[in-house]
């Protein structure tokens, strides 16, 4: 089976040491890992923190937090350097909480989130792009392995990147890549606006895979929304996928006009029992979606 995580912005962003006694909360609703976002420098002690991960029992993997000043793809030479660091720094991280994965939009550009509009670029510089990343990726890549850790480009949605935001996209920048301690992650979420088939996707990423996020098309609770969970489920195991998958339904209930739905919000009730109702849910369709009748 599946380990399956919670993301930990589903209680608070930043996720400090005050916030350690929720990893056994964690655990108590059925969750196996714990998808911290990298912590900024001096944020928490990560020695106390895998201390309260171990005491909780409780796994760990890492989601990447980028910038404009830490960008792989950008044409600025500091930026695109502290981009590499900073997945260095990423990968330091993870092997001093117990992690063995770093995923998230390692590539940069990041787009709304950092205030950016996208904007058509020449064929010269939409390849330097895709150069500079790879490059960065592969430097990355091989610092991480060293320390026995992985690295998982996740595609984003349009409006959240403009230099990876399909399956298809990052299957190419892999090839290109091609270093082992470099994988894909994929996020339910955003294929939901750039995939076909989100089945299909998954089966042409294949064995690439190395960290999945299990989301509704609305961010909300597992099953709440339109997401084909038996079919993504099924395509899961088509291709033998065996590694961790994390929720982040963090939408709040809030729907008065003119709430920005893309700011994030901490919650403002007890979401225990549906939180562990979404660990039972998914548990749920990756046992029964193993029979095809």
């Amino acid at each position: 089976m599946n380990p399956i995580g919670l993301i930990s912005m589903q209680y608070a962003r930043p996720f400090t040491a005050e916030h350690f006694p929720l990893f056994g909360q964690m655990k108590s609703f059925g969750f196996d890992f714990v998808e911290l976002l990298v912590p900024e420098p001096g944020e928490i002690d990560l020695n106390a923190a895998r201390r309260a991960l171990d005491d909780a029992g409780l796994a760990v993997v890492l989601a990447a937090r980028v910038n404009l000043q830490r960008n792989l793809a950008s044409e600025d030479r500091t930026a695109h350097y502290s981009g590499i660091d900073y997945l260095r720094y990423a990968a330091d991280c993870a092997a001093a909480l117990g992690a063995k994965i770093v995923g998230g939009p390692l590539t940069g550009n990041p787009l709304v989130f950092a205030g950016r509009p996208p904007a058509p670029v020449e064929e010269s510089e939409r390849l330097a792009r895709k150069e500079r990343c790879v490059t960065g990726l592969q430097k990355a890549g091989q610092y991480a392995a060293l320390i026995g850790i992985e690295l998982a480009i996740e595609p984003l949605n349009r409006f959240e990147s403009d230099v990876l935001c399909t399956t298809q996209q990052a299957m190419e920048l892999l090839d290109a890549v091609d270093h082992p301690a470099i994988g894909l992650m994929l996020d339910t979420f955003h294929m939901h606006m750039e995939e076909a088939s989100i089945p299909e996707a998954i089966r042409l990423a294949g064995s690439r895979t190395i960290h999945f996020q299990a989301n509704e098309n609305h961010r909300g609770f597992l099953g709440t929304g339109s997401t084909d969970w038996v079919e993504v489920c099924r395509a899961l195991h088509d291709v033998g996928y065996a590694g961790p998958i994390s929720l982040e339904p963090f939408r709040r209930n809030d729907d008065r006009f003119g709430v920005p739905f893309a700011q994030w919000r901490p919650p403002h009730e007890d979401e225990s029992e549906r939180l562990a109702d979404s660990v039972s849910f998914l548990k749920s369709h990756l046992n029964l979606t193993r029979y095809r009748r």
